[in-house]
């Protein structure tokens, strides 16, 4: 049973989603999300089709020298600390957002959950606000033959239909630190797109830290089609990488020497 505190703060939140009305145009396909939980790699199965994930194919094709700098200055048990404690209280805001955004209760009570709440909220208040209408939340997108992925949110944002991204971090991002969420975005907004013959105008990354200092980057026009082909260069370096890692674990035949 909710208490007056708990009762208020869902009269303001559904004050507040009211505006954000839900809009049926495009029928969303489903897909089944597969993680290799040793691998850290994730596809996703798409009527039989299992397609690499767009995090996964950023993932083996970024610059990796940052991350091992860090670790071997804070240490590799307190590095994936971090990263756990981050990873969690990542995964509850976007849960929190989720639920807020479909008009469904929602609480966490864990301490991580807690910390997430004020940090879901700061992006409801400032970030969802030029939000008219949605037409989906934790939407899977797919390009059929290439890859594959989960969007936040798909929505007419300022009158413009917006891919949507929320993430927490530790600190303020500076914008070239944040050029693989670009990609993300781009990859989403390429797929949606092609599939769905739909004409995504821009991309908006809403950021928040644990003290709710808030950012926001948008990617749009020249911007984003440029993104969008930075985002398709990735894509094959992928390819060839695993084209590469195929050929070195494939034993040789006697009749490819002949060749």
């Amino acid at each position: 049973m909710m208490d007056e505190k708990d009762l208020k703060e869902y009269e303001d939140n559904i004050k507040l989603v009211s505006g954000m009305k839900k809009s049926n145009k495009y029928n969303y396909l489903q897909g089944k999300q597969i993680t290799d939980h040793e691998s850290g790699t994730r596809v996703y199965d798409i009527s039989g089709t299992r397609l690499p994930s767009v995090t996964t194919v950023l993932s083996a094709t970024k610059d990796q020298q940052f991350l091992k700098d860090w670790k071997a200055k804070v240490g590799n048990e307190e590095a994936e600390r971090i990263k756990n404690i981050s990873s969690r209280r990542g995964t509850a805001m976007h849960k929190f957002l989720e639920s807020h955004i479909q008009g469904v209760g929602y609480d966490d009570l864990t301490e991580l959950g807690q910390a997430a709440k004020p940090m879901a909220q700061k992006i409801i208040e400032v970030g969802l606000t030029p939000i008219s209408e949605y037409y989906g939340s934790e939407v899977m997108l797919h390009y059929p033959g290439l890859y594959a992925g989960s969007t936040d949110l798909v929505c007419l944002h300022n009158d413009m239909e917006t891919i949507v991204d929320f993430k927490q971090a530790n600190r303020p991002k500076k914008e070239e630190w944040i050029e693989d969420y670009k990609l993300q975005c781009a990859a989403y907004a390429l797929a949606h797109d092609y599939v769905y013959r739909s004409t995504i105008k821009q991309c908006v990354i809403m950021i928040c830290t644990p003290d709710l200092y808030y950012q926001e980057f948008k990617i749009q026009d020249a911007d984003l089609k440029t993104y969008k082909h930075k985002w398709l260069k990735r894509l094959n370096m992928y390819h060839d990488l695993i084209f590469d890692e195929k050929e070195k674990t494939t034993p040789m035949k006697a009749e490819d020497f002949k060749k």
